[in-house]
């Protein structure tokens, strides 16, 4: 048949189907049903029944209308009943049918009938596919029909560059093997190596895996094709596996390219062992484990991915083959936030030299990510702007660090003169322990300012950048934190609500003293890391008496700490009071008044960028405010001992 003759034939079928539909939706030839008592009440009275058909499970009566025969049609449960209940009607009501009303039974032909039912389905899929095409070619586009399993990628020339990427030298350099193969192959295949098929970046959100992995294609000058791991998920079965070999086909054809696959945790999970699985997600996953080395694998596509979630991934996908290098790209220190601050200082007009105010910046944010400090900046200038300030200055940073730990001042919010003076002595209590013990974080500012969300008052404090912790670290920590639930028990005689962060905060160090880091003699030197199977965390995974025997100890660890830190702040109540009414009058202290009110810090500090990082060179000399008005929150190494950086109070 004739390309002619075809779409005609074509025309006439979605036609059709669109009466059907039309009719279907519009309900034509009304086919709406009638209870028994409607049919009683009004139909049969009035005599104008012709004829009454009946199935098993519907009679059907015609009755004559004004506008014209009219079909009613009422659910039969019983067709004996339903003759019963009728005759009994008809002799109740004075009414003759009629013997030439009723006809004969008729059968229900139920397959006919479902499928008349899913016709107008059927031909609006049918239309929707039609016309896709047909639009599709008409752009020059080719199908675009619903099932087609086209590639969702972007492609593109990344114009990101390495000199865009700071804070992550490491990641960099290992990274650097993959530009140099692709831009000079020749040079590793003449001594017989082999460049690695893919890399996975790990890393916390914000830390600039995706920054990595464009920069990478920038440098290459290779074809970059992107894509999220959810793309490649879709309710039709088929069309995720089918979407990877389109990809991979794509990318072969423009070898030698770069793929990166960003939260490739949404399609690379771990394949269930039995019970519920995600059918279409697992053969998803096991097409990209044959594109990515499989039969017919050929070299020249390198595969990126990014993901936070490396627990998570399939084993299969992780071995060498396929993703030969896990690159763990986190949290910058204190030397690549200054590089990072200065990547995004270029763009914004500033007061003090660029280089000064990132070393600046860089002391009073361990812990940010790439996204925080991008956002540091961004607010920096925001407030300036707010100001009308011509210039953004070391303040308007400040103040930006201080609404992205702990949130907008909120000026409005009143609180009653007993909650003030709560807060001013809990606060209080926070910066009296932290001033006198030895393994704490210099203090930099305490407040009684509302902020945020549920924020009445913090102290603040400058950690730097540090990877183990001794056992009296962590116990320091935990009393410094309980320095504010302590002071509020000694000056009032009870106790508020306002101690629910920082208990939190003091069970978790506690807990991770006694079952992570070996570092109780009850327990002893056992680390009870947790289980995942499948997204099932197994928190305890020992017997019911080490159970009770480590809440034994980690209630043992805080009552231990609690009492050293009652004993500190008994000695020190004057100084307390002292604290807590100066706090009332100006709402906020800063490091200078605390050293006014308090003597020198008895262990000295740390804060400046030479003291940090060992450099001679010292930056200008900050003001007195600014020396002491900001600090950050962090989790310092891979040991996740949050520090107390922002005490909410």
């Amino acid at each position: 048949m004739g390309s002619g003759p075809l779409k005609i034939l074509n025309i006439a079928i979605l036609s059709f189907g669109l009466i059907l539909l039309l009719a279907e939706v519009f309900s034509f030839g009304d086919k709406g049903y009638i209870d028994y008592h409607t049919f009683r009440s009004t139909i049969l009275p009035s005599g104008t029944i012709l004829k009454i058909m009946l199935t098993p499970n519907t009679a059907y009566i015609y009755a004559k209308t004004p506008e014209g025969i009219r079909l009613y049609k009422i659910n039969v449960p019983s067709v004996d009943d339903f003759q019963r209940k009728l005759e009994h009607d008809q002799t109740e009501l004075g009414v003759e049918l009629g013997d030439q009303v009723f006809a004969s039974y008729i059968t229900e032909n139920r397959l006919a009938r479902e499928i008349i039912a899913i016709l107008p389905t059927v031909f609006f899929v049918m239309a929707i596919s039609y016309f896709s095409k047909s639009i599709g070619s008409i752009l020059g586009k080719g199908p675009s029909s619903l099932f087609a399993p086209k590639s969702k990628a972007t492609r593109g020339q990344s114009t990101t560059t390495f000199k865009d990427v700071a804070g992550m030298d490491e990641a960099k350099e290992e990274i650097m093997e993959f530009v140099a193969f692709l831009k000079k192959p020749e040079k590793y295949k003449r001594l017989g190596a082999k460049i690695p098929k893919g890399a996975i970046l790990v890393g916390p959100p914000g830390t600039g895996k995706t920054l990595l992995a464009k920069a990478t294609a920038g440098e290459s000058g290779v074809p970059f094709f992107t894509i999220s791991g959810s793309d490649f998920i879709e309710m039709f079965v088929g069309v995720g596996p089918s979407r990877v070999r389109e990809l991979f086909k794509e990318a072969r054809a423009s070898a030698p390219c770069i793929i990166f696959i960003d939260e490739i945790d949404a399609v690379g999970r771990s394949r269930s062992r039995g019970g519920f699985h995600n059918d279409e997600r697992e053969n998803t996953l096991n097409q990209l484990l044959v594109e990515m080395d499989g039969f017919g694998t050929t070299e020249g596509v390198v595969v990126f991915a990014g993901t936070n979630r490396p627990d998570v991934l399939d084993s299969a996908l992780l071995r060498p083959g396929r993703f030969d290098r896990t690159i763990y790209v986190g949290e910058p220190d204190i030397k690549g936030r200054k590089d990072i601050f200065m990547v995004h200082l270029k763009n914004i007009k500033i007061e003090d030299k660029m280089e000064d105010l990132a070393k600046r910046l860089a002391t009073l944010t361990p812990g940010f990510s790439g996204a925080d400090i991008a956002n540091v900046c961004n607010e920096g200038a925001l407030i300036a702007a707010r100001k009308n300030a011509t210039v953004a200055s070391f303040k308007h940073f400040e103040e930006a660090i201080e609404r992205v730990l702990v949130g907008l001042e909120r000026k409005n919010r009143v609180l009653s003169k007993e909650e003030r003076i709560i807060v001013a002595h809990h606060e209080a209590g926070h910066a009296i322990v932290g001033w006198f013990l030895e393994h704490t974080d210099p203090l930099l500012k305490v407040s009684i300012v509302p902020r945020g969300m549920g924020t009445l008052g913090f102290a603040q404090y400058q950690p730097k950048d540090q990877y183990l912790y001794t056992r009296e670290q962590l116990s320091d920590r935990i009393c410094v934190t309980l320095g504010g639930r302590v002071a509020e028990s000694i000056i009032f005689g009870r106790i508020s609500t306002g101690a629910q962060d920082d208990l939190e905060k003091v069970t978790k160090i506690a807990s991770s003293k006694v079952v992570h880091y070996g570092m109780n003699e009850r327990v002893g030197v056992i680390s009870f890391k947790k289980e995942n199977n499948n997204d099932i965390t197994i928190e305890k995974p020992y017997s019911q008496a080490t159970s009770r025997m480590i809440d034994e100890e980690i209630r043992k660890i805080v009552m231990e700490s609690y009492d050293r830190t009652h004993a500190l702040l008994t000695s020190k109540k004057d100084e307390l009071l002292k604290v807590a009414a100066v706090l009332l009058e100006k709402e906020v202290l800063l490091r200078d008044d605390l050293r006014e009110l308090l003597g020198p810090r008895p262990y000295g500090e740390k804060t400046t960028w030479a003291e940090l990082t060992g450099e001679t060179e010292t930056p200008p000399s900050p003001s007195p405010s600014s020396s002491s008005s900001s600090s950050s929150t962090t989790t310092s190494g891979d040991n996740n001992v949050e520090s107390p950086k922002v005490l909410v109070g």
